[in-house]
């Protein structure tokens, strides 16, 4: 925990806010070995960044002292669409795009997802929102990303997807092209990514039709969550 989250929930009043859950209080008071006087890097959730001085703490809560005016890190220029992965990714996935700064994300089926994807408890809001925090907490960062899920390709394609990736470049992850991902890249951008075993032909096909351009990554080819970061650190 990098940086301390807060919601409105946590305030007292403008300046101060209490701690009384028991995931942040032990992180606070074991890994911090929390003393009165102490400052931490706090943050509010879609709000700014700022430091916590500790006031009092007790078996049940934590008292601290706001100070918050800076602004988070910006977001990266990305719309991340993901064909829905293996259910034991998604947790690590879901901490990955968040700690990285991905804002919006789309989870989207293709050929190559099971049906039984769409039934993990991985996939219920507040498990979401669970792993998203963990991110931004991790990444020191307070803007909470989107998660959209679109339980049938074409439609979401076809019908969708034009006014989503609208006025971006549009890419999609494909190793058997001869185009190679560009590199630090400085604007807006619509990824594209297959679940595990990628997309099939007649979906790419799709997304060319629509405005997408394939690109390999290189020889190699690689998993879903080792892909994901690698590419977000070869493209910015």
């Amino acid at each position: 925990m990098n940086l301390i989250l807060l919601t409105q929930e946590d305030l007292l009043s403008p300046t101060q806010a209490v701690i009384r859950d028991a995931r942040r209080l032990s992180h606070i008071r074991e890994i911090h070995g929390a003393a009165t006087g102490e400052t931490y890097k706090v943050g509010m959730l879609n709000g700014l960044i700022g430091k916590g001085t500790l006031l009092s703490i007790s078996a049940t809560e934590v008292v601290l002292e706001l100070e918050i005016t800076e602004a988070p890190p910006p977001p990266l220029p990305l719309t991340l669409i993901l064909g829905l992965p293996r259910p034991k990714m998604l947790r690590r996935i879901f901490q990955t795009i968040s700690t990285l700064g991905v804002k919006e994300l789309h989870l989207i089926n293709s050929y190559r997802v099971e049906k039984s994807y769409w039934q993990t408890p991985f996939l219920e809001p507040e498990a979401i929102h669970e792993q998203l925090i963990l991110g931004l907490e991790q990444g020191c960062d307070t803007q909470l990303p989107k998660v959209h899920l679109h339980k049938r390709f074409k439609p979401f394609v076809e019908d969708e997807l034009p006014n989503i990736i609208a006025g971006r470049t549009a890419l999609v992850a494909h190793p058997y092209t001869h185009t190679e991902c560009p590199r630090a890249i400085d604007y807006s951008l619509s990824l594209a990514v297959g679940p595990e075993g990628g997309f099939i032909a007649y979906e790419i096909e799709l997304l060319n039709k629509i405005g997408f351009e394939a690109v390999h990554l290189g020889q190699r080819i690689m998993r879903v969550e080792t892909a994901i970061p690698y590419l977000l650190g070869h493209l910015f």
